[in-house]
């Protein structure tokens, strides 16, 4: 199966799913669906966090998994968490000037 893509390839802003589909019974489910935080992150951060999730939260594991210094993984980890929090700001901007348009065309 392929990696769902998160960013357009013509203009780099984040994609939408359209459309899910139940491989068993083949229902589907149309609608402009956000891609959950985690997925709107690099194939490379996704892959940090399932690994050190997997260590328990350990920095020292991930340092020994990754034959990488402590420093080095603690500022990975610390990089990450700033991407976390500015896709964070980001959607709840989006959100919130979502919300402000669909008051206005209430009014």
């Amino acid at each position: 199966m392929k990696l769902l893509p998160r960013v357009c390839p013509a203009c780099d802003e984040d994609l939408q799913v359209k459309r899910l589909r139940c491989p068993t019974c083949e229902t589907e489910v149309e609608g402009a669906f956000g891609l959950p935080g985690l997925a709107r992150l690099p194939v490379e951060d996704q892959a940090f966090i399932w690994e050190f999730v997997k260590a328990s939260g350990s920095l020292k594991a991930m340092a020994k998994l990754l034959g990488l210094s402590y420093p080095t993984v603690r500022n990975r980890l610390d990089d990450i968490i700033i991407r976390i929090k500015n896709a964070d700001t980001q959607r709840n901007t989006l959100d919130h000037s979502v919300d402000e348009r669909s008051d206005k065309t209430h009014e």
